[in-house]
């Protein structure tokens, strides 16, 4: 089987982070589930890594909440590359309509770039931006609007 370490994390997550489940006490036995439905050893930990690093920068960031600042992102070069202008585009949307806030833009697009995949299509985004939601105190309503987005697959009208 040839998954992707975004594939561990969308089994995790609709199997069990959803559920409050605790990710760092059942580390060891979530690996065993994963490896018996099929991931490599090696996809799975990467997995784990990502996400342990999704929750250091959450820390990291904290106490360091902008005052609602307005900020312009400027891609560089190897993110242009990696995310298409629709998710470029998805970014602005969801910092615009107050969804993500410019911390948390630079925090989905800190973990889509940690993501081994050459190119990050919108589907993919937008289950990181629900992935960083989840675990940011305060962000419930946006969370619930994303899941909203994600789970009906739910067009933005992005113009």
């Amino acid at each position: 089987m040839k998954e992707s370490v975004f594939d561990v994390l969308m089994y995790l997550f609709n199997n069990y982070l959803d559920d409050e489940y605790e990710l760092n006490a059942d580390q060891e036995s979530l690996q065993g589930i994963l490896a018996h439905a099929g991931f490599e050893q090696a996809q799975i930990k990467k997995a784990f890594d990502w996400l342990e690093s999704l929750a250091f920068e959450d820390l990291l960031q904290s106490g360091n909440k902008p005052q609602n600042t307005i900020s312009h992102r400027i891609f560089n070069s190897y993110e242009m590359e990696k995310l298409s202008l629709e998710c470029r585009g998805l970014l602005t949307y969801l910092e615009q309509t107050g969804i993500l806030d410019s911390q948390n833009r630079e925090l989905v697009i800190d973990r889509v770039m940690a993501l081994e995949s050459d190119e990050i299509d919108v589907y993919q985004l937008k289950w990181v931006v629900l992935m960083v939601l989840m675990n940011q105190p305060g962000q419930e309503d946006a969370f619930l609007w994303m899941e909203e987005v994600v789970m009906n697959e739910t067009e933005l009208g992005l113009h």
